[in-house]
């Protein structure tokens, strides 16, 4: 209770008031295997009752289903993955992406991977990173069903890409992180503020690899599913001042970021950013970064 009594009395003290939150089920549609699909009527044939996600362009909420969305044929087909409505915003951040060169530094279970591709026409290349052995079992089925063939997938740490001697036009950071009470029931009881500032220091040790690993005229996204400011304002105000970064203005579902967390200010760019509290989706935080020109 104490725990509980904390995370919720800093969220007031950020600005958001803490109400339950029952998540719908999405989905978003692969526009490449479905071209010449009408995905949405084939599902509502089914039986399926959908609703358009109004801030995303393939996506699509389930109100209603009598079975799995991993059960269908369609799926089974690759025409659409299940993906949670704000984790299909950061792939859509880029400016281009067609015949890029990506790193996906943590990438499993791969819904973000296959986005990419889709948006990328299965052109350029993908490097696909994750951590977990176990995990890239997963990733790699989710590639195989969804048809990308623009993907090379590694079991590398993403902490030492370096090791590879590439440099990227563009990176997405969906880092490890503390999560948040909508997607899991016990997460109060399960985490401490020491448990926050560590991973923070993790995310900040995965950046500081990106940004050496990014093409000067590269972008990167930095995405968390964690509320707390240590994994999402104070980590991006970390960059501008240690990486040579600088946040961009991006347009997506969201409120701006904290500009001053804790009685600290913070550089005022970071506004740019888009905290989501849970709604309509699940907690996010998002932003886009480049190397700070120098003139």
């Amino acid at each position: 209770m104490a725990a509980r009594n904390f995370f919720l009395s800093r969220y007031e003290k950020m600005g958001w008031k803490y109400k339950d939150v029952k998540l719908k089920q999405a989905i978003r549609i692969n526009s490449i295997n479905a071209k010449k699909t009408d995905v949405p009527e084939r599902l509502r044939s089914l039986g399926i009752r959908l609703e358009k996600i109004p801030f995303l362009e393939n996506g699509y909420w389930i109100r209603k289903s009598e079975f799995s969305l991993g059960a269908t044929s369609e799926y089974l087909l690759g025409l659409y993955s299940i993906q949670e409505a704000a984790a299909q915003i950061p792939a859509t951040l880029f400016t281009e992406l067609k015949g890029k060169t990506v790193m996906d530094a943590c990438s499993a279970p791969g819904g973000k991977t296959v986005q990419l591709a889709d948006l990328m026409e299965n052109t350029g290349a993908i490097i696909a990173l994750d951590v977990k052995h176990r995990r890239l079992i997963a990733l790699c089925n989710h590639l195989e069903r969804c048809h990308v063939k623009n993907t090379i997938v590694y079991h590398m740490d993403a902490r030492r890409v370096s090791q590879l001697k590439i440099r990227f036009d563009r990176i997405l950071l969906d880092v490890p992180c503390s999560g948040n009470f909508v997607t899991d029931k016990d997460w109060f009881q399960k985490r401490t503020i020491k448990d926050v500032e560590k991973n923070a220091e993790l995310q900040k040790r995965i950046l500081k690899e990106a940004a050496n690993v990014l093409k000067d005229d590269g972008e990167m996204v930095y995405a968390t599913c964690s509320l707390e400011p240590e994994e999402n304002e104070l980590n991006i105000d970390w960059a501008i001042r240690n990486l040579g970064l600088q946040v961009e203005k991006i347009s997506c579902h969201g409120e701006e970021a904290l500009v001053k967390v804790n009685g600290k200010q913070l550089d005022s760019s970071i506004r740019h950013c888009r905290r989501i509290w849970p709604g309509q989706t699940q907690g996010f935080f998002v932003c886009k970064l480049k190397k700070r020109v120098c003139v």
